[in-house]
């Protein structure tokens, strides 16, 4: 075996291992509900993201952006980008793929940035202009506010942590996110 190969199986187990740690314990809740419908194209684009449940793969990581194009097959094309340690840090970059999850009106996606191991991403809340949304995953362990600014209203900010409160989210483990 080459040490190419035996570095790739290390780091697939390292990969599976951590996939199966959060940062966020996970509880008992209430079925999570996701918003009735979401027009995908209008969803598309640039994304910046306001806060955050802590989690291993995003540490140190600052001004942080999601971009997601549609992909002439239909499935979404997803670049996540951050600055590493600093805000004026390298450029950090993950390209993932993201498939709409059938009958789901758009709200549910698979996304995968390690084939073949491949996450839910549940939009719960999502502005009436799609000025902001809300995203997480059945267990509740994973949580992003989004905004199409770096910056979010406080008033509205505060309307969202209402509303997470209300849908049992643990709201005491938000994290802001820093934006140049």
């Amino acid at each position: 075996m080459t040490k190419f190969n035996i570095l790739n199986i290390f780091t697939f187990v390292w990969l599976l291992f951590l996939y199966s740690c959060a940062t966020v314990p996970a509880r008992i809740e209430p079925p999570l509900e996701v918003v009735n419908s979401v027009d995908i194209n209008r969803y598309l684009g640039k994304w910046h993201e306001i806060a955050r449940y802590p989690n291993w793969f995003q540490e140190d990581c600052y001004d942080i952006t999601a971009y997601y194009e549609l992909n002439d097959d239909g499935s979404i094309k997803v670049i996540n980008r951050c600055k590493d340690r600093q805000l004026n840090g390298k450029i950090r970059e993950a390209v993932g793929i993201a498939h709409i999850v059938e009958h789901s009106n758009n709200t549910k996606l698979k996304v995968s940035f390690h084939w073949p191991f491949y996450g839910n991403y549940w939009i719960v809340g999502l502005g009436d202009d799609y000025e902001y949304a809300v995203v997480s995953e059945p267990k509740r362990q994973y949580l992003w506010i989004l905004s199409r600014k770096p910056t979010m209203d406080t008033v509205k900010y505060d309307d969202v942590v209402k509303f997470l409160k209300e849908r049992n989210f643990d709201v005491s483990f938000l994290m802001f996110t820093s934006h140049e």
